[in-house]
């Protein structure tokens, strides 16, 4: 976004770190809370090193990235990085209230996304417009960028998490269900599927397990539960595509653009 917006200086790649750092950080606590085991088709930190150790590195992964990003000089960056980490812990509490609640509603799962998932891409934009001295106008168009591609991302893991393999995930399939996580395609089907449907859905979000994945998995698919995900998150992509169309062209913004769509398409 920086370069999109004609900065030519050395900060991003600073800020980048600190970004990976705090998204590395939310990773290493998040597998933690999950009690997930592969992430990358790699054994977890906490499943190899317990959950202690996963605890620390990830506490010392955010301290180190505020320590880094005082590199910039800049309150503004320190501000927009500081209010994403609040928002991204406010995410994760957020998501363990919605845990085995069959009532989640669709505003309350896009809120956690928003939060949990999408509050750091919209960071990492922003702070890109800010270095480059952009007016308020496109930051605000930076951050909505970050915003939509950031929810377009989680919408569709959520939509991997009953369509594709453990192989192409790097993870194990119906982690979501076996959890009690009531993602968009669960929350659709409490809305739109038979009677038999939504009791099966509100059971499993209740019980957590995936011993009945096979049962909610073709009544997800019967009900056009997948097809609204998709659309969902296609939407999100477009909109995303479409805060930044008034950026100059240049084959900075032309990779923004195509990033919307390589959001769409990922396995993994």
């Amino acid at each position: 976004m920086a370069n999109a917006l004609g900065y030519r200086g050395q900060h991003h790649y600073e800020l980048a770190a600190v970004v990976e750092f705090i998204h590395t950080a939310t990773l290493l606590h998040d597998d933690v809370v999950d009690e997930s085991e592969l992430r990358r088709g790699r054994q977890t930190a906490n499943a190899a090193f317990g959950n202690a150790a996963s605890v620390l590195v990830g506490d010392f992964l955010y301290s180190r990235a505020f320590q880094m990003m005082v590199q910039a000089d800049s309150m503004r960056v320190m501000q927009i990085l500081a209010d994403a980490t609040n928002v991204i812990s406010e995410g994760e509490v957020l998501q363990l209230l919605n845990m085995h609640d069959p009532d989640v509603t669709e505003e309350r799962y896009l809120q956690v996304i928003r939060y949990k998932t999408a509050k750091l891409f919209e960071a990492a934009a922003q702070i890109g417009a800010v270095l480059s001295g952009a007016d308020a106008a496109t930051e605000a168009a930076a951050a909505e960028y970050g915003r939509r591609i950031g929810t377009a991302f989680q919408i569709v893991d959520d939509l991997l998490d009953y369509t594709a393999t453990a192989d192409q995930m790097g993870k194990n399939a119906g982690d979501d269900l076996r959890e009690g996580k009531p993602t968009l395609p669960l929350i659709y089907l409490l809305s739109h599927g038979t009677e038999t449907q939504r009791a099966l859905a509100r059971q499993a979000i209740e019980q957590g397990g995936t011993e009945h994945f096979d049962a909610i998995f073709a009544a997800i698919q019967a009900s056009g539960a997948l097809e609204y995900t998709r659309k969902a998150a296609e939407h999100e992509a477009s909109a995303a595509a479409e805060a930044i169309i008034a950026l100059p062209p240049s084959q900075f913004r032309q990779t923004l653009i195509e990033l919307c769509a390589f959001s769409l398409q990922r396995q993994s």
